[in-house]
């Protein structure tokens, strides 16, 4: 696999330009779009953010390109989720030649770690999705602006002031809807989900998944573990499953039409042009779904 990359590499360097780069400014290298809005809204106009893949692509299994290879070299810093949902990252920084020498902020730090919930392995796998959660959120933007202002003395005040105001922001996403939840009767909610995306999410809202369909991403259950996952479901009394907005729709069709189940779609922030504000904008349609869900179970209107 490492000759292919090096091929790819070698093709790249000699077919894009170099790189300009400013001096004084910080290239930090992100790998999620996630991290795009967070190291963003950081470093406001004192550094550059530089997506370590295309914004088209699909982080889930990814694989190297040669230029992602060229774009390694040039970085400064690299923002990882390190928890499983970018390994092929660190294979890139392999492949150009930077594993010693590019510093690696691990966006998680920080981060209390939750297992998949749901999981019929019965494995407590560190659940890497923290990026989809308000809380989780603002800890890796301050953990974020911590690390660059060590790599950037210089500008450690404004990237902390910048966390502080966006980490505002995100906290008071979270408090529009904190009431709304707060006011329902969520005795009716049981939720299963196609992936195991939504732990983080659910748990600030005191919400339960009491069953993961797909607990690795992009392997659909054979047949007899969808029959399993069907009558786990009328066992448990699961009346509403949320999938992947854009996820292929036939496993979720096909579970709606054996359950009677509810279904409703969450983004997972990995899609579309990379923009300071993505997350917030991506978050609170996801907020606002879930409320949708436990409103309807509330009030038996679910579809």
């Amino acid at each position: 696999f490492r000759g292919g990359v090096l091929a790819l590499f070698l093709a790249a360097v000699a077919s894009v330009p170099a790189m300009a780069q400013e001096a004084d400014r910080l290239q930090v290298g992100i790998t999620l779009h996630p991290y795009y809005s967070f190291v963003a809204n950081v470093v406001g106009d004192a550094a550059d953010v530089v997506p370590l893949i295309e914004a088209g692509a699909n982080p889930h299994g990814y694989q190297p390109q040669g230029g992602d290879i060229v774009r390694a070299q040039s970085l400064d810093a690299l923002v990882v989720n390190g928890v499983g949902h970018d390994e092929w990252a660190f294979e890139i920084i392999e492949a150009a030649g930077r594993a010693n020498d590019l510093p690696l902020i691990y966006a998680n730090e920080t981060v209390a770690m939750i297992p998949i919930s749901g999981d019929p392995s019965g494995q407590n796998i560190v659940n890497p999705h923290t990026f989809i959660s308000t809380t989780a959120a603002v800890q890796q933007v301050f953990e974020i602006a911590r690390r660059l202002g060590e790599l950037d003395p210089e500008n450690a005040s404004y990237y902390r002031a910048n966390a502080q105001s966006y980490g505002a922001e995100i906290r008071r996403l979270r408090a529009g809807f904190m009431d709304s939840f707060a006011a329902l009767d969520t005795s009716n909610f049981h939720a299963a989900t196609v992936h195991a995306g939504y732990d983080y999410l659910f748990q600030e809202f005191g919400l339960d998944i009491e069953a993961v369909i797909e607990p690795r991403h992009g392997v659909n259950p054979t047949a007899a573990q969808l029959a399993a996952t069907v009558e786990a479901i009328r066992a448990a009394g699961v009346n509403v499953l949320f999938t992947e907005e854009y996820f292929e729709g036939e496993l979720a069709e096909t579970i709606q039409a054996e359950t009677g189940v509810s279904v409703y779609s969450i983004s997972h922030i990995n899609g579309g042009p990379y923009t300071p504000e993505k997350f917030i904008e991506e978050m609170q349609r996801n907020i606002e779904t879930v409320l949708r869900a436990v409103r309807e179970t509330a009030e038996g209107t679910a579809q």
